[in-house]
């Protein structure tokens, strides 16, 4: 008997993290996918582009941005918030930027996922990490460059929005691995991790970070092991990194996405798969042995690419 919805025998998503996305470059991605039969998560900013914010991009206040991600609503995609907006929101422009949010999508946004180097981010930096020992390595890897960053879970900053997080967002996206069915790292996916109590619910993703990292994961040979071992995989992308370039989809990448699309897949936004996973938990509190090799396994995947 099948484990997931339909009978299908595995779960697949993707989260597409909103970084230089445009109506011309994500689009053909978008309508590509529609017609095999996918529905997936993207991620938008509900305020304008700050001038001088790291990476930029279209946001919902520009109207044919804002029709483009309404229709792929309507379609059946998810929106998810990927902070308000690209540059350092304090708490006040980070209330506004979800009221935005839920003004013109219809309601509030149920994943986030931080954004680059934000100041309000929540959970950042080494404060992803529960150990002492596990903050020590990140913070060696990265120079200490980003030991302090990071205040959106810190109730005495400017930038505190944690208890808006609580109330208004279910997943916050956390680790990235080079993996392609989750299960293999996680027994408890999502996860609460009460030393976080701002966030209700983390969840890890696979690499996937531009074109070429996203075919890696998806070649093949691991789409048939995902298959065989009835996994989970959530990917987590940029489609505005190199899928489309002139208006035509990378190759590799149409193939690839073709051959999933005959699989038995559950193919599903990511809220809807982190739903269905968790009601089938008997627990989502995740036990601090499992949390810390979960910590391990990504500060050696950071290590070797140095990045997610």
């Amino acid at each position: 008997m099948s484990k997931f919805p339909e009978g299908k025998g595995f779960a697949f998503s993707v989260f597409d993290d909103t970084d230089s996305s445009m109506v011309a470059n994500v689009s053909p991605v978008y309508r590509f996918l529609s017609q095999l039969g996918f529905r997936t998560t993207k991620s938008v900013w509900p305020l304008p582009t700050v001038r001088g914010g790291r990476i930029g991009g279209s946001t919902l206040q520009e109207p044919e941005y804002l029709a483009f991600v309404k229709a792929l609503q309507r379609d059946g995609f998810e929106i998810a918030l990927h902070n308000v907006q690209n540059h350092d929101a304090p708490r006040d422009t980070v209330k506004h930027g979800i009221e935005e949010f839920q003004r013109l999508i219809g309601a509030p946004p149920r994943l986030h996922a931080n954004h680059s180097y934000n100041r309000d981010n929540i959970y950042w930096g080494a404060a992803r990490l529960s150990r002492i020992t596990s903050k020590l390595w990140y913070n060696a890897a990265t120079r200490f460059r980003r030991g302090h960053m990071f205040e959106g879970h810190l109730p005495a900053s400017n930038y505190f929005w944690g208890d808006v997080c609580r109330e208004n967002i279910t997943y916050v996206r956390n680790f990235v691995f080079d993996e392609i069915n989750l299960e293999r790292i996680h027994s408890t996916l999502p996860y609460h991790d009460p030393s976080k109590p701002f966030v209700n619910y983390w969840f890890s993703s696979c690499e996937g970070g531009n074109v070429h990292k996203l075919c890696e994961t998806l070649c093949t040979r691991n789409q048939e092991r995902l298959e065989a071992e009835g996994g989970v995989c959530i990917v987590y992308t940029h489609f505005a990194a190199g899928f489309c370039e002139h208006g035509n989809l990378s190759p590799v990448f149409v193939e690839l996405m073709r051959q999933l699309a005959t699989r038995n897949g559950w193919f599903v936004p990511v809220s809807e798969l982190l739903d269905y996973l968790r009601k089938q938990q008997a627990n989502s509190v995740i036990s601090r042995r499992e949390l810390a090799e979960i910590e391990r396994h990504w500060l050696l995947h950071k290590l070797r690419v140095g990045h997610s």
